[in-house]
């Protein structure tokens, strides 16, 4: 997961722990190398759907997803990503970002969810996964009252794929129900179409409390010319059936009409600025000061063995092995924990992979007696453990979790102190209810 800091550090005070010592230095080489492999990993996700898509959207006069975002954001200030590893060796294609970026930033002082179609990935389509990470912003900006900025450019559901993607409750459909739901309770909806907002994806725009459009870029329809010639036989540019004057002019679906890109998000600052949002001061708060130990010491504490405890607080952060009840006991995704995330070396599973091996052997020795069936040797249980133990470990990776968003994100430990802090910083935006519990005896 990427973080951007907003300060560099100051300066920073020598460790009393024993940084020479053996462990030290072997904690230290095996976090350092897996954090590398994370930046490696980051920086290629970075790139989006390759140079050949990149050069095609920048030939049209079109920003990449990225620097909209950086432009619609306040100078220098943080952006706390959201899923970056989403969609990460999950299908055949390779869908960097899950095809959506998101994330949390500052628009004129005013923290915002910020959700961004990559059409540099198969055109912005929605796989799966995509609607999960897209749902998943919208769940974290209903939480913390936070304003959404849809920057649009999508062509839709992935139609091969419509049967996961469309039909059931928490597919396409409830993006559109959360942003009604999002509006009634004033929390605003604003959208930047920049590019194709076509069938689905063309209720993110109309949904929304405002509404920008690009024009002779930005389109809005439920179907696209080819599908219009289809069913009627008329012929008809996508700029005369959904752009920006059109929709600005005639129909009222958006409110502004912008030149290009850089104007588009000058508009949305605007708009955020003039909702006029003061944040709850429901706790003092005070300026946030850079650690006095050096981050990266982290490393040679914590290490890449998963079987240390570490206390875990309500904003998680899973910085070693969470496996079966441990995970519910420390506040993992099931108990809703309000951001969660990972570091490289942690590990997420029902069990360990040793423990799995001997288990699954365990129940297959007493199947194989009861149907009088030869035992296996001793070489063919152990090469039988091997394969459940190396499959246990592949699906326990950090990175194997994110790309199915069971996290917000994999962190540079380095970094923690800081997306914590931005993490519950947004929390602060919502009410701070009182502690209700339930009935439990133990």
């Amino acid at each position: 997961m990427a973080f951007r800091a907003s300060r560099r550090l100051m300066g920073v005070l020598s460790l009393s722990a024993d940084v020479a010592s053996p462990v030290f230095k072997e904690n230290f080489a095996n976090v350092k190398a897996e954090v590398e492999n994370l930046r490696v990993l980051v920086n290629t996700i970075k790139q989006g759907g390759g140079a050949a898509a990149v050069k095609k959207h920048t030939d049209r006069g079109k920003l990449l997803p990225r620097d909209r975002i950086n432009a619609v954001l306040d100078k220098g200030s943080p952006f706390l990503e959201i899923g970056q590893l989403a969609g990460y060796e999950l299908y055949e294609d390779v869908v960097p970002c899950g095809g959506i970026i998101t994330g949390i930033g500052r628009v004129h002082g005013t923290e915002c969810m910020i959700v961004a179609n990559d059409a540099t990935v198969k055109g912005g389509s929605y796989y799966p996964i995509t609607v999960k990470k897209h749902l998943r912003a919208q769940e974290i900006a209903l939480k913390n009252h936070l304003p959404c900025i849809y920057l649009v450019d999508s062509g839709g559901a992935n139609l091969p794929r419509q049967a996961d993607v469309f039909p059931d409750k928490n597919h396409f459909g409830r993006i559109f129900f959360n942003q009604a739901n999002m509006s009634a309770k004033n929390i605003p909806q604003i959208a930047c179409v920049m590019g194709s907002c076509t069938a689905g994806g063309a209720y993110v725009p109309a949904m929304s409390d405002e509404t920008v459009i690009v024009k002779e870029q930005g389109t809005i329809f439920l179907a696209g010319p080819p599908l219009v010639k289809a069913a009627i036989g008329e012929e008809i540019s996508a700029e005369e059936l959904g752009g920006g004057d059109l929709h600005t002019r005639v129909s009222g679906v958006a409110d502004h009409l912008a030149i290009d890109d850089a104007h588009a998000l000058s508009i949305v600052r605007s708009t955020v600025k003039n909702l006029n949002r003061i944040k709850p001061q429901q706790v003092v708060t005070r300026e946030s000061r850079p650690p006095l130990y050096d981050p990266e010491t982290v490393y040679g504490i914590v290490g890449t063995d998963y079987r240390k405890a570490f206390d875990v607080p309500k904003f998680t952060v899973i910085v070693g092995g969470s496996f079966g009840a441990g995970n519910y006991g420390m506040c993992g995704r099931a108990y809703d924990p309000r951001f969660m995330y990972m570091w490289p070396n942690a590990k997420i599973s029902v069990m360990g992979g040793d423990q799995a091996a001997n288990v699954l052997s365990t129940l297959d020795q007493v199947k194989r007696r009861k149907l009088g069936e030869q035992e296996l040797s001793t070489e063919e249980e152990e090469a039988r453990k091997q394969v459940i133990k190396d499959r246990y470990m592949a699906e326990a990776h950090a990175y194997f979790a994110s790309a199915r968003l069971w996290d917000d994100g994999v962190i540079d430990p380095a970094n923690t102190r800081d997306v914590l802090g931005l993490s519950i910083s947004a929390s602060l935006c919502a009410p701070i209810e009182p502690t209700k519990f339930g009935v439990f005896r133990m």
